[in-house]
């Protein structure tokens, strides 16, 4: 905004007697930066502090695994077979990427 003003450049409303070339009109921007700032960080307060109780609760957080376990199971067998059977793997279960991250690194016990 200052790099804006040394060149001679402002902003003002047509519709509100407002405008960043005034005193006054600056001060008004900077208010309602500093809210837009404020209510930005309450925001992500309350979104964390959720997402903190949700663990808590022992709920599942992110996105929905694409395999079952059951699924996965079975494509770590084909996999550790032969190589051809990567193949077979990946048309039983589709080859996405993942997938390939999941079976990759066994899962923890919940």
């Amino acid at each position: 905004m200052s790099g804006l003003r040394k060149r001679g450049t402002g902003f003002t409303s047509l519709h509100e007697a407002l405008g960043t070339t005034m005193p006054g009109g600056r001060l008004v921007f900077h208010v309602f930066a500093a809210l837009a700032e404020f209510i930005r960080e309450l925001i992500v307060q309350g979104t964390n502090e959720g997402l903190d109780a949700a663990r808590a609760r022992g709920a599942r957080l992110g996105r929905p695994p694409a395999m079952t376990e059951e699924q996965i199971r079975h494509t770590r067998d084909l996999l550790t077979r032969a190589p051809s059977s990567v193949g077979r793997a990946q048309r039983c279960h589709g080859s996405r990427g993942p997938e390939r991250i999941a079976l990759a690194r066994p899962r923890a016990a919940p």
